[in-house]
């Protein structure tokens, strides 16, 4: 028609997947990157952690292609995101873990508010599974520095974003590789992300993330807690906000609690406490320091109505 504008013409996807010793749920996430009704090329690279890269038994099919690597850097899975993200090819980047999957439609959605609104990164809602239990998590549909020191917006994670690879090994630059045993590492990295560029939010779920009692972190409390401690430290915009500060601090003394440091749990409880009175967290932690209920207990507890401690 004449006078009609061209439509865009769709970027080349890379997506990311870190893996370790799971190779049926890691071909269920390969086949639902190359399930996608995204009209342009996907690359998948799957990055083996601290381990020889294997076959992948998934047919790539018309406009989808499957690399594996090694993980170069540090071992886990911040060095593994950055491995798959410097051997990338397209002009986006995606991550997924290879116990969770993507919806058909999320990069089509996602790529089309990129274009429509000149954002350099876009993150969409989930859903959690845990066993026949889900439970959607759609956050605003646009989410500052300032939410995410006042809420950790579970479904902006790894997971969800979608980022011009440029920008990821440049101005928000690649994963920290410092913070310790990868925990929150994505949380971190959203964080710096979203200090200079607000994240949009395609406001569906489109990522399915299972809960199924094999989170590498799921009961390594002091890790939790020297990674939370990290991020208090490299960011002191937290007091800003002291419920949000409150949040993360009770989150120190809960996993200390759990890892049987029963005074650190209760100073950090305290300090808690002190910042915000209603914070859970310090009280929960205060039962599990005392012996009164386990840790796993209220883990299994919070899981099962997709939430976490």
């Amino acid at each position: 028609m004449a006078g009609a504008e061209a439509a865009p013409r769709l970027p080349k996807v890379s997506v990311v997947i870190p893996t370790h010793d799971r190779p049926e749920l890691l071909v269920r996430a390969v086949e639902t990157v190359f399930a996608q009704d995204y009209a342009g090329e996907v690359e998948c690279l799957v990055v083996f952690d601290q381990a020889r890269p294997a076959p992948v038994r998934v047919e790539p099919g018309l406009r989808r292609t499957l690399r594996t690597l090694a993980n170069n850097r540090t071992p886990g899975l911040a060095g593994a995101r950055n491995a798959g993200a410097l051997a990338a090819s397209g002009e986006l980047l995606g991550f997924l873990d290879d116990d969770d999957e993507w919806l058909p439609r999320k990069l089509s959605e996602q790529v089309a508010v990129m274009q429509r609104e000149r954002a350099p990164l876009v993150s969409c809602g989930i859903c959690v599974c845990r066993g026949r239990r889900r439970f959607d998590r759609v956050p605003p549909s646009r989410v500052t520095f300032r939410d995410l020191l006042r809420s950790r917006q579970m479904a902006v994670n790894a997971a969800t974003i979608l980022v011009e690879r440029a920008r990821f090994l440049g101005d928000i630059g690649p994963v920290d590789e410092e913070i310790p045993g990868s925990y929150a590492e994505d949380y971190e990295w959203v964080l710096r992300a979203a200090r200079s560029h607000d994240v949009l939010v395609v406001q569906k779920p489109l990522v399915r993330i299972n809960w199924h009692g094999s989170s590498y972190f799921a009961r390594d409390w002091e890790t939790i807690a020297a990674a939370q401690r990290y991020l208090l430290a490299k960011y002191p915009d937290f007091a800003s906000e002291p419920a949000g500060l409150a949040r993360i601090t009770g989150q120190v003394s809960l996993a200390l609690a759990a890892a049987g440091k029963r005074a650190g749990a209760w100073r950090w409880a305290g300090k808690t406490l002190r910042l915000n009175p209603s914070q859970p967290r310090a009280y929960l932690a205060l039962l599990v320091a005392a012996g009164v209920v386990r840790a796993d207990t209220l883990l299994r507890a919070a899981n099962a109505f997709g939430r976490g401690l």
